[in-house]
């Protein structure tokens, strides 16, 4: 019998889509996180929001705060977990001193850009970020506009449609 075949790469199962217009993004991580059963049968489902949650470092862990995740849906009263549980994530002491440094130094923020599985296990993509000023997001969206007409434009006078 053949092996079943996995689809190739990570498949997001959240997307933080505000953070990369509020925070100019410097670098990232990606980290394992510490999840209970009902949770992972919730993150499979697509169950959760991950807009409101941020991470902090606290004695040398990182927790990930804010993080919903829906109660599983085939689960019982005394198989869920709690919602908003602060989840501890996993990565090399080296990389958390790191990232702890440049915070303390920069004046930074940890924000969770992504959630998704990687060969099984539910990954975060962690994001070092400056924020950006009221003024700086109306230009990333003007600028965003304008490259997507502009690319519109290139696209219709290769089709033969701008003439």
């Amino acid at each position: 019998m053949a092996p079943k075949s996995t689809p190739a790469g990570p498949r997001a199962v959240a997307t933080n889509r505000q953070a990369r217009r509020d925070y100019e993004i410097l670098d990232t991580f990606e980290a394992g996180i510490v999840l209970q059963g009902s949770e992972v049968k919730s993150l499979r489902e697509a169950k959760v929001q991950l807009a409101e949650s941020f991470a902090r470092i606290d004695n040398g862990e990182i927790w990930l705060v804010g993080l919903h995740i829906t109660p599983y849906s085939h689960s019982g009263a005394s198989d869920g977990h709690l919602l908003d549980r602060q989840r501890k994530l996993l990565l090399h002491k080296g990389e958390i001193t790191k990232i702890q440094s440049r915070l303390d130094q920069e004046r930074l923020t940890l924000v969770p850009l992504s959630l998704y599985f990687k060969d099984g296990r539910a990954k975060l993509e962690l994001g070092i970020g400056r924020g950006r000023r009221q003024y700086d997001k109306r230009q990333v969206i003007a600028k965003r506009d304008a490259d997507r007409d502009a690319a519109r434009a290139m696209s219709n006078v290769r089709t033969g449609k701008g003439q």
